[in-house]
């Protein structure tokens, strides 16, 4: 059973505390075996990366990557259904993340100085995808779709196929998003062989998608050799509800995070005790119904929580401080709480938003900071596949208007080239 927090009784601040501090994802110690792997990939390419499929993924595949004839005739398998839903999906991924492309800018100032920035999408972004049967066609699609329309021309996807086995819905997803180039291949060796390359992979800018923990040290491990997007924690819902709502369907709304994984999270804010307890008989009645029965039970009764507040208003800190990845505001007015929220991945607004349209149709991106990390980043966007680029221009009476202060400056740093290029274009002229 999920615990019962109450804001106005003694001792709640402790509780609230040790919520916050739940430590939800397992942490194995698998650093020095992902050290061990990068290395191996690095020093022997495709040879590693070919043994360590066997290893993991029990068969060895004929080649890396699989040719556009694999990949159709995979497509060609899926639920023709599902295909038109994620190609619907696509086109608001598309239309949502297209607005947020930010403009070039360009400017001269009263001394004369033009100042600007410009924006250029990276070269190349390798897209890591869980594999098997259980994988995530949508995730394909929210991380491919930025980038594509970001600009960036190579898109390099990685996904494991345990025993030869793939869904086809993912390959459907990669199609659909303009992915060609595609690698049999996963785990930390997969994130490897994107940051270092090998003989058949050639190294890309950037790694996004989730992964296991040992996807999650590979990647950590690469940073700096590549960027990347994020550690991504379990998964995380906070609904604040009035005792207005249907209970059936906040308990599915909570439900629908803590059958992701026994370490996911899901919170209930409410100020109407009678309606926790709705809540609560209706998520009794649907944990057993659920195909995911043992990772939901965990989920909801060792990570979450219903928190009873006097008012939704006062219980609006409470939400900042837990910095959710997903919240919503399921009243029938969100836009009256909507102010006071500071700290969320997405937000949610009313009774008729659940979270899964967010996961999967609405636009937004679904790969969102977790682990109250929403507190300092946010979610996937175009603008993680562009880089901003200042631009500076000065006139010979620019550098003279600012120049001196530069030169001064340097001076007082020590660094006497840096005070001279400017000195020097202050005195002489150019021969």
């Amino acid at each position: 059973m999920a615990r019962r927090l109450d804001m106005q009784a003694a001792g709640f601040e402790t509780a609230f505390a040790e919520l916050l501090s739940l430590k939800r994802e397992s942490s194995p110690e698998v650093g020095e075996t992902v050290r061990g792997i990068i290395a191996d990939v690095q020093a022997r390419g495709d040879q590693a990366l070919l043994e360590l499929t066997e290893k993991f993924d029990g068969y060895r595949p004929a080649s890396l990557r699989l040719s556009a004839d694999e990949i159709d005739e995979l497509a060609a398998k899926a639920n023709p259904e599902a295909v038109a839903a994620l190609a619907r999906a696509a086109d608001r991924i598309r239309a949502y993340h297209a607005l947020q492309t930010p403009q070039n800018e360009r400017w001269e100032d009263e001394e004369g100085v033009v100042l600007g920035w410009r924006w250029t999408p990276l070269d190349a972004v390798g897209l890591y995808v869980p594999g098997g049967l259980a994988s995530y066609p949508s995730s394909v699609l929210m991380n491919a779709v930025p980038a594509k329309v970001a600009g960036v021309e190579r898109l390099v996807m990685v996904v494991p196929t345990p025993k030869g086995e793939a869904n086809p819905l993912v390959f459907a997803a990669a199609k659909i998003a303009g992915v060609t180039e595609i690698y049999r291949v996963g785990g930390a060796q997969a994130v490897a062989a994107l940051a270092y390359g090998t003989d058949s992979i050639v190294p890309v800018d950037k790694i996004v998608g989730p992964g296991n923990a040992w996807v999650a040290a590979a990647k950590r491990e690469v940073f700096g050799q590549v960027g990347i997007d994020s550690i991504a924690g379990p998964s995380e819902i906070l609904v604040v509800a009035d005792g207005e709502n249907n209970p059936d369907w906040i308990a599915a709304d909570l439900l629908s995070q803590a059958e992701h994984d026994p370490s996911s999270q899901s919170v209930l804010i409410t100020d109407d005790a009678a309606f926790a307890g709705r809540v609560t008989a209706s998520i009794e009645a649907m944990i057993g119904k659920s195909p995911r029965t043992k990772i939901t039970r965990a989920a909801w009764d060792d990570n979450s929580a219903i928190i009873l507040v006097p008012s939704l208003e006062e219980g609006m800190p409470l939400v900042n401080r837990l910095a959710p990845e997903h919240l919503e505001l399921a009243v029938e007015d969100p836009e009256l709480l909507l102010p006071l929220v500071r700290h969320a991945g997405a937000i949610f607004l009313g009774r008729y938003t659940p979270e899964a349209v967010g996961d999967y149709v609405a636009g937004p991106d679904h790969v969102l900071p977790t682990a109250r990390a929403a507190r300092f980043s946010s979610g996937l966007s175009t603008l993680d596949f562009l880089k901003r680029t200042s631009l500076i221009a000065c006139t010979k009476e620019a550098v003279r208007a600012i120049g001196p202060d530069a030169a001064t400056l340097a001076d007082e740093e020590g660094l006497w080239a840096h005070g001279e290029s400017v000195r020097r274009r202050l005195e002489d002229e150019p021969h």
